[in-house]
């Protein structure tokens, strides 16, 4: 029993004559008839009986029909869902995501592809930049979308969006508020929060301008630097997209070209990536996120 077999024994069903289901099958009656007749040997039942008008289906026969008719369908779909998943259309997306980026990314390439390919799943995995690296390295996400410094090593990738530093802080300091935009001498006599990872950045700038930086406060997470902010700290230095989404205050731009961070998309570079994760790379690459 082949699907071959189970598409013209239900076509022969439809039609009721051999005659009009090979035409419909683009083949002749013979062989045709000779495929219904081993069919019938292989279940060991009769499947047709020969009336005035043709041929019409045994008990057998309509018993077996529902069940071709599951089977070739289920073909069917296997077939598509193959079709689909070699062209990446279809399959689960596992992709890590920094908390900073999740805005950006979920109404920008993220939902295109949700839109585009509704067969797709995405399962997404939050942590910081070091930890989603980890789980790459580790086989646990196809992708991860970081944040600018980190190792890059054994990694591709690719830029998505470029932000400057700004500075955050409460209402009573006048001194901050009073710019819209700040240079590296402005900050030279504050109480600085520091986000840990951007520490080594920060301190080559000062060293050059010949600061010596105050730090009231260090931290691991922007959001905190903010909470910090807010509750009149200091200043925090974080990047623009994180404190459009989390801070209350208004924030000022920092002049210093070298104080900016990158979102990357990265992947492993030795590793063969699926027709999926082909497409979520192309469609990033091919997004404006500035």
């Amino acid at each position: 029993m082949n699907l071959k077999q189970l598409h013209s024994f239900l076509v022969i069903a439809e039609e009721h004559q051999i005659t009009s289901a090979a035409k419909r099958l683009y083949t002749a009656q013979p062989p045709l008839s000779y495929q219904m007749k081993q069919l019938e040997e292989e279940l060991d039942t009769k499947l047709f009986q020969r009336t005035a008008h043709g041929i019409k289906l045994t008990p057998a026969g309509t018993t077996f029909q529902k069940y071709a008719r599951q089977l070739v369908s289920i073909a069917n779909n296997a077939k598509q869902q193959i079709h689909q998943t070699n062209n990446g259309t279809s399959g689960t997306l596992k992709i890590g995501l920094i908390s900073s980026a999740g805005q950006i990314i979920m109404t920008g390439p993220l939902s295109k592809l949700t839109d585009n390919y509704p067969l797709v799943n995405v399962e997404i995995t939050e942590g910081n930049t070091y930890e989603l690296i980890q789980a790459l390295h580790a086989g646990t996400i196809n992708l991860a979308i970081v944040r600018s410094p980190f190792n890059a090593v054994g990694l591709q990738q690719t830029s998505l969006m470029e932000e400057q530093m700004v500075a955050i802080s409460s209402t009573t300091n006048p001194t901050i508020n009073a710019h819209q935009h700040l240079t590296i001498n402005d900050l030279a006599h504050q109480p600085l929060i520091l986000y840990r990872r951007f520490e080594a950045l920060f301190n080559d700038t000062f060293r050059r301008h010949g600061i010596d930086p105050f730090y009231a406060v260090k931290c691991d997470d922007a959001r905190t630097a903010i909470l910090a902010a807010d509750s009149g700290m200091g200043i925090a230095l974080v990047p623009h997209s994180i404190a459009t989404l989390y801070a209350n205050h208004p924030f000022q731009i920092i002049n210093e070209p070298s104080w900016s961070s990158t979102l990357q998309l990265v992947w492993m570079k030795e590793t063969t990536l699926d027709p999926l994760t082909k497409r979520v790379i192309k469609l990033f690459n091919h997004s404006q996120m500035n």
